[in-house]
């Protein structure tokens, strides 16, 4: 049966490695059938939160490349079951990926949600998009207020993605998710700082009063 992910990162060398640690067999055996070859309702959900992600890509020499992406929740946008897409701001002026896509369409991409402990791994073919040539594309990319410059868009072809496990994740947290976490606590204190306040001025007339 087919793992759809594994069976494009799978090598013969990869294959040495597992024999050498004694897990081939895990995979010789597998019966299942994971091609996750479109995205559904729960990658579509994991996706639109996303406020960054890595990608991977590789050069004319061999080199690979990692690259953080970033942008408002849901800048990495899901066209239909098989497509993503996203604006490419205006970064070092370095153009790494850029270039290496030109050359070799394969990419990687690493989606991470760090407080739940889950990843999202995806193969997908690029293709750079002139802005102007596709003005719905360029319409969906652009989020509206965010004000970094927009060069050219991604748009990604799925060739399969999984699931990773959460081992090993840990836990990380943005300036906005602490802030709402504990915006009840600050709630709270200033509740009780109002009623202290309130208690002290009482006291103070009470103390005024003749006995």
């Amino acid at each position: 049966m087919s793992h759809g992910f594994l069976d494009i990162a799978v090598t013969p060398s990869v294959r040495a490695v597992q024999a050498k640690m004694g897990v081939d067999h895990i995979w010789d055996d597998f019966n299942g059938s994971r091609t996750f070859d479109r995205f559904g309702d729960s990658e579509a959900a994991f996706i639109s939160t996303r406020d960054s992600f890595y990608m991977a890509s590789v050069s004319e020499t061999g080199w690979p490349y990692v690259q953080h992406r970033g942008g408002p929740p849901g800048f990495l946008k899901l066209v239909d079951e098989r497509t993503l897409a996203f604006a490419d701001y205006r970064g070092n002026l370095q153009y790494i990926s850029t270039g290496n896509i030109t050359a070799d369409d394969r990419t990687c991409l690493f989606l991470m949600d760090y407080p739940h402990r889950a990843r999202l791994k995806i193969y997908a073919h690029a293709e750079i998009v002139e802005l102007g040539r596709d003005s719905t594309l360029t319409e969906l990319v652009t989020i509206p207020g965010y004000r970094a410059k927009i060069e050219r868009i991604f748009r990604l072809t799925l060739e399969a993605f999984d699931w990773n496990c959460p081992q090993h994740i840990t836990p990380r947290f943005t300036e906005q998710q602490v802030s709402e976490a504990v915006q009840p606590l600050r709630d709270r204190l200033a509740h009780l700082e109002t009623e202290n306040s309130e208690l002290r001025s009482r006291l103070s007339e009470i103390g005024k009063s003749p006995a």
